[in-house]
């Protein structure tokens, strides 16, 4: 499931709501600008009410629920309606518990992305990525771990979002660069449609399709 989603949808907007009544505009003005795969974190009050919102009202929307750091966060999110899951790392009873088709668990060595893939997790989060080496590890590692993909966030904007989207190990980008606090905090739920179009025209102009194709392929 995250193999497809991710290669039909390569950028996946981290959405952090700080109000029940942003909830709809912001996401209705993601999937307007063609954003349709969209991670709510569970960070704030509302969270969890707004990923129900979207769910629930937001047509086109494929919700998940970001930040999860345990089993009680992975259910509750579960009973909001997210259809996929997403955490910063793996303990061992993340791992467990998440299902291996519908969550990104978050990794950070080779030896995290060992451990994930022995529990069944060929596409990973890749956390905190340009802090860790970008696309440089990335590279690196792509021979020796070449049956794992990524999903890259941490650091990732529209300046350097078309180098992860290049490599063929990378089936998406995750960020909020699409959506400015001042965008949400004035309503100006049309800059944020923009915003995503730009993010949606970059990401077909820089993702290789034969090489994802490939990658998909061999993944499922």
């Amino acid at each position: 499931m995250m193999t497809r989603i991710l290669t039909e949808q390569p950028i996946v907007p981290v959405l952090t709501v700080h109000h029940l009544d942003d909830a709809l505009p912001m996401a209705e003005a993601l999937v307007a600008g063609g954003l349709e795969v969209l991670e709510v974190t569970l960070r704030t009050p509302a969270a969890l009410a707004s990923l129900r919102l979207m769910a629930d009202q937001v047509p086109g929307a494929i919700v998940g629920a970001g930040t999860v750091l345990s089993t009680d966060q992975y259910r509750a999110a579960e009973d909001a309606g997210a259809q996929f899951f997403v955490s910063p790392g793996a303990t061992d009873e993340l791992l467990k518990a998440l299902p291996t088709h519908a969550s990104l668990p978050g990794v950070a060595s080779a030896s995290e992305m060992m451990r994930a893939f022995d529990a069944g997790f060929l596409v990973q989060k890749f956390f905190p990525a340009e802090a860790l080496g970008g696309t440089s590890l990335l590279k690196s590692i792509a021979g020796p771990l070449e049956q794992l993909h990524f999903c890259a966030t941490g650091g990732i904007d529209a300046s350097n979002m078309a180098s992860y989207l290049e490599l063929s190990n990378v089936l998406a980008v995750g960020g909020s660069w699409m959506l400015p606090k001042d965008a949400i905090e004035g309503g100006n739920w049309q800059w944020i449609t923009e915003l995503a179009r730009q993010a949606t025209a970059v990401a077909a102009a820089a993702r290789p399709a034969a090489a994802h194709a490939t990658a998909t392929a061999a993944i499922l």
